[in-house]
């Protein structure tokens, strides 16, 4: 399983599509981060950027977001990327919480998009 989650300065991103970097793990069978590797953010917001495609290129099957519009859930399922949203903290934390099953989405979308509009 590879999970991947928008960070600024290693915390979670509290929004998804102005995140400066996206951190791709990959989860071993008995559930251990295996490896760690930054995806440099495209520009545009996370809807339009490409971002989806670019990570589903890289075999992420989960995104672990702070806040995220549904613009950009909706691109992301397109590719086969689950999303769990609500999380905050380091990104290693975020991570390690959601594999041990304490961190579930808070269904919450993000309706205001500073900068990218009609979505």
């Amino acid at each position: 399983m590879k999970i991947a989650v928008p960070v600024h300065n290693g915390f979670v991103n509290d929004h998804f599509g102005h995140s400066e970097e996206f951190v791709v793990y990959t989860i071993s069978a008995d559930r251990k981060i295996e490896s760690v590797q930054p995806v440099p953010s495209v520009e545009g917001c996370g809807c339009k950027s490409g971002i989806a495609q670019i990570l589903a290129d890289r075999g992420v099957s989960v995104l672990l977001a702070g806040n995220i519009g549904a613009g950009a859930i909706y691109h992301l399922q397109e590719f086969g990327i689950g999303v769990v949203r609500g999380c905050t903290g380091p990104a290693d934390t975020a991570v390690k919480s959601f594999l041990a099953g304490a961190i579930t989405d808070n269904g919450q979308t993000c309706s205001t998009h500073e900068g990218c509009d009609k979505h």
